[in-house]
């Protein structure tokens, strides 16, 4: 694939991944990017996964097409892009590997045996390298979302090679929405860190930049305002879309019981959009997803060992370790003998910034009530204004 006229794309697809870092489930695959700039000078930006090592040693072989490489850009030390730096060296010793003080010492301790003596290029944040009539310039991006992360833009074809910014899940061979999968993307492995991305964004808006080249997904070459802003709402923790979350968590039926009764008054009542999600079932990330996207989230659970239930826990250490904050939620407990869940799972968000409390928590004991059902109808309500 030949972006613009002198860049090419060397990536892989990934069908074999069931489970992107461990945890999340990536249904259409992923893919792992990888370009090529030729010019006077030869650089090749990343690497892929190590289990693509010969498909994408091949796609950079046929893409020289017998010429040597003269730099490898190495942005990310996270091993699905970084991987194969031993091997490429390997194939091409003559290379010179680019990166910043920070890669070099992390690179020493995934590549153990590795001699890159006179083979470094250390670049500071700022600094540029000439290719010919290409000029690339190394922006440092720490904590997007390791802090050795750097991106570059090319002033000469105006494209900004991201990193994992603006990244998703899914391999390039599928077609679908880039918002679902870019949004559960960015939450779950960048979300943490809304204040570098910020950074990141400010710099990124005094360069002229056309074309987007991440790291995983697609490149992104129309449009590019639709992507910036919803990197600029998702990093300052905007609300993206009015709606409501019910999340929950039921061992007997009794709490999914209210959950249903809830989300049916809320669309009688004409909530916009209501999301509602078994967190013992439902993938965990979609849901961590959708309580980022809009605005009001009620939590429902039982009393679990004078604690709440484990998957209830999860979740909600998934939204606090992302700094969830700027948003409303409501609470449903229930318990036999000593309902204590709303007291803990308000708690869990004692360090959270800017949440509205429902003035309606609703305490079920054992099974709904009648005074339950008006409850619910309340915070429905509450909900819907």
């Amino acid at each position: 694939m030949k972006i613009g006229n002198d860049i090419y794309y060397v990536g892989v697809n990934d069908h074999q991944v069931d489970l992107f870092e461990g945890q999340y489930e990536v249904p259409n695959g992923m893919s792992y990017n990888s370009y090529v700039i030729k010019d006077e000078k030869i650089a090749v930006m990343d690497t892929v996964d190590a289990n693509f090592t010969e498909e994408w040693l091949g796609n950079v072989a046929k893409v020289l097409d017998g010429a040597k490489p003269d730099y490898l850009v190495v942005q990310h030390m996270e091993p699905d892009h970084a991987a194969n730096i031993e091997n490429f060296m390997k194939a091409y010793p003559d290379t010179t590997v680019v990166a910043n003080t920070k890669t070099f010492t992390m690179m020493e301790n995934f590549f153990r045996g590795m001699e890159l003596e006179g083979k470094k290029l250390v670049v500071a944040n700022g600094e540029s390298l000439t290719l010919g009539k290409h000029v690339l310039t190394f922006v440092f991006a720490p904590m997007v979302h390791w802090p050795e992360v750097m991106v570059t833009y090319d002033s000469t074809d105006k494209v900004l090679f991201s990193a994992d910014g603006f990244g998703k899940f899914g391999a390039l061979d599928v077609e679908e929405d880039w918002d679902c999968e870019a949004r559960r993307y960015y939450i779950g492995i960048v979300g943490k860190y809304g204040a570098q991305v910020q950074k990141l964004l400010k710099a990124a808006a005094t360069l002229d930049i056309q074309t987007i080249c991440p790291l995983h997904g697609p490149i992104l070459t129309e449009n590019l305002a639709h992507y910036i802003e919803k990197y600029d709402i998702w990093s300052s923790y905007k609300v993206e879309s009015e709606g409501v979350v019910i999340a929950y968590s039921s061992v007997y039926g009794n709490t999914k019981k209210a959950v249903e009764v809830l989300a049916q008054k809320l669309e009688e009542k004409g909530c916009p959009k209501v999301s509602v999600f078994d967190l013992a079932r439902d993938d965990m990330a979609e849901a961590v997803e959708e309580a980022f996207r809009y605005g009001k989230l009620v939590l429902a659970t039982i009393t679990y060992n004078a604690d709440i239930f484990p998957f209830m826990k999860t979740y909600i250490d998934h939204l606090t370790e992302r700094n969830y904050q700027n948003r409303t939620i409501g609470l449903i407990e229930n318990g036999s003998w000593a309902p204590n869940a709303a007291k803990v799972m308000k708690a869990e968000f004692e360090k959270s910034k800017n949440i509205t409390w429902l003035d309606t928590t609703v305490k079920i004991m054992s099974s709904l009530s009648e005074e339950n059902i008006k409850e619910l109808d309340q915070m429905a309500e509450e909900l819907c204004k």
